[in-house]
């Protein structure tokens, strides 16, 4: 058989159930050799790209920024995202396409459906772009979530802050991110406020208020599920944020073993009953007496996932191909406890400094700081530029570390 002819083996026979579900005719194995293409030229892609290249399959992405984080490392097409004939020359130059970001035109990944193999399909990318629909589709699995109400006016957002109770979260069903698109309100007076904030133009978006979950802790599991069926997920990892944004992800997750295993059942239970491919994240809220909510999904590499690169057997980003592609998924076994910390554009020049030169305080907590760099034309504050993985005997250890670098105070 010729290489080319190897490349590129399709399954026998009827569609399965996975691939009716990714909108793909027959489930297919791409080996190493073939082209994978990425709707999205960020960091994710980016790392997607390091890792799946190391594995050696080629990759182009789309993006509109002339010098995406993506672009650097793998060939790229500058257009927007919503340009079909930029998505049709993406899909002429990939055997197979994915996404890195999950607010991609669904026009575009339905289209890239139907003239492309694409065994994420459209209908989770549909699912996830709309908190409304998201929720429903979380509880039709199965799964929980926190009480929540759909609300299209002043008046709706009071009668169901008076059904759910204070304190609740005000979000856009569509978009948002890092805090963007929501208001926390924790008191009746606060309402209107909220309101007009999340909704500030003649024209009011599609709204959820989600009632405040008293949590112990945030934590997420990232799960992969193949083209064929196969799923396997990563330790959950503990997340903190500042500001809405990401600061930290602590694993193993400082919770018991038994809400580790449901929150790992949780996230398999979510990724097989949506019949999804490739990589979910899935963000929950663990309660002080047990209880597990759902809070997001993400159908893709998540922020929280950064810690498997150094720390797993297998990444995150290598996973994602290994499912996309459909080879067997790879082992998630924890070798070492880890601190994945983000670098904001503010912390950037600091974490460089800290982590390339050599630091007392390394050696004596016994860490091995690990630094990823997304190549990001821009450093703003606030803007993720990149993150570190502190390898570490204990947690505790990683945690200081960060405490007394002093990057992370401002």
């Amino acid at each position: 058989m010729r290489p080319e002819e190897l490349k590129l083996q399709e399954a026998g026979g009827a569609a399965s159930p996975a691939a009716q579900a990714s909108g793909a005719d027959t489930v297919r194995t791409l080996l190493p050799g073939s082209t994978v293409g990425v709707l999205g030229g960020g960091q994710l892609g980016r790392m997607m790209a390091l890792a799946g290249s190391a594995m050696g399959y080629r990759f182009v992405a789309l993006d509109p920024a002339p010098d995406a984080p993506s672009g650097q490392v793998t060939p790229q097409i500058t257009a927007a995202y919503n340009d079909r004939d930029a998505a049709r020359e993406l899909a002429r130059r990939s055997d197979v396409i994915t996404y890195e970001f999950e607010n991609v035109d669904a026009g575009v990944a339905a289209l890239l459906a139907e003239e492309s193999y694409v065994p994420q399909g459209s209908a989770l990318l549909y699912t996830t772009q709309h908190r409304l629909r998201e929720k429903a589709a979380i509880e039709a699995a199965g799964v929980p979530v926190a009480p929540y109400r759909k609300v299209d006016s002043l008046a709706e957002l009071k009668e169901a802050a008076a059904e759910l109770g204070l304190p609740c979260v005000l979000k856009t069903a569509t978009g948002g991110y890092d805090g963007k698109g929501q208001a926390v309100i924790r008191q009746e007076e606060e309402l209107e406020e909220a309101f007009r904030q999340v909704a500030p133009g003649e024209v009011i978006p599609e709204l959820v208020l989600e009632k405040f979950v008293a949590f112990q802790c945030e934590i997420s599991v990232v799960a992969a599920r193949s083209a064929s069926g196969e799923v396997k997920s990563f330790p959950p990892s503990e997340n903190i944020h500042v500001n809405n944004i990401l600061h930290l992800s602590i694993v193993p997750a400082r919770v018991s073993a038994d809400i580790q295993r449901r929150a790992c059942e949780l996230a398999e239970t979510l990724i097989a009953g949506l019949n999804a491919v490739g990589l979910l994240a899935v963000e929950m809220f663990a309660t002080a007496d047990g209880e597990l909510f759902v809070n997001e999904l993400a159908p893709r590499p998540h922020n929280s996932g950064h810690y498997t690169m150094d720390a797993c057997v297998t990444s995150q980003f290598e996973q994602h191909v290994r499912a996309i592609c459909n080879l067997p998924l790879g082992d998630t076994t924890l070798l070492t406890p880890v601190v994945m910390v983000n670098v904001l554009g503010q912390h950037l020049d600091g974490a460089i400094k800290a982590t390339c030169t050599h630091e007392e305080k390394d050696n004596k907590l016994g860490i091995v700081p690990k630094l990823h760099i997304y190549g990001k034309t821009e450093s703003k504050t606030g803007r993720k530029m990149g993150h570190i993985n502190l390898l570490c005997k204990d947690t505790g250890d990683g945690l200081s570390w960060v405490e007394q670098s002093k990057l992370w105070r401002n």
